[in-house]
C-alpha cells in the first residue's frame, strides 16, 4: 500500500510527463483525412499540469481551458477564452469537441495520447 508521500510524488512525475507543447497528429472519428482538416496549421497543445492549465491553437484560433489530472484521468474544461478568427472547414470545431470528451491520457516517450473510454481519441507529438 502507498502512502500519500509516495502517491504524490507519482503524480507529481505523471504530471511532469504531461507538461510541455505537444501538436497533434491523429484524431479519431474524422472522415476527412487528417490533412484536409489542418491543411495549413495543425493543432497544438502546452500543458502547464501543475497549475491545471492547457493553452494552444486550434489551428486558426489561440484558446486557453482549465484542465484537471488525477493519476492518468484528465478532464480538460475547453470553454476558456478563445480569439475569434474565421476558420474555414470542420478542424477547428472537431478538435474543440473532441478535447471536451477526453477522460483519461497516456504519455510514451514522444507521443501524448489523450484517451476517450478506452479509444485513442488524440495523439499529439512532443515538440
Amino acid at each position: 500500500m502507498m502512502n500519500k508521500g509516495q502517491q504524490n510524488t507519482q503524480e507529481n512525475a505523471a504530471a511532469a510527463k504531461l507538461s510541455g507543447n505537444w501538436e497533434l497528429n491523429y484524431i479519431t472519428g474524422v472522415r476527412i483525412a487528417f490533412n484536409g482538416l489542418y491543411p495549413e496549421t495543425k493543432p497544438s497543445i502546452n500543458i502547464n499540469a501543475a497549475a491545471d492549465q492547457l493553452s494552444g491553437n486550434t489551428s486558426c484560433n489561440a484558446f486557453g481551458a482549465k484542465m484537471e489530472v488525477k493519476g492518468s484521468k484528465l478532464k480538460i474544461e475547453a470553454n476558456g477564452p478563445m480569439t475569434m478568427r474565421h476558420c474555414d472547414g470542420e478542424g477547428e470545431m472537431r478538435f474543440l469537441d473532441m478535447l471536451k470528451k477526453v477522460d483519461a491520457y497516456s504519455v510514451d516517450g514522444n507521443t501524448l495520447t489523450l484517451m476517450m473510454g478506452d479509444v485513442p481519441a488524440m495523439k499529439f507529438t512532443k515538440k
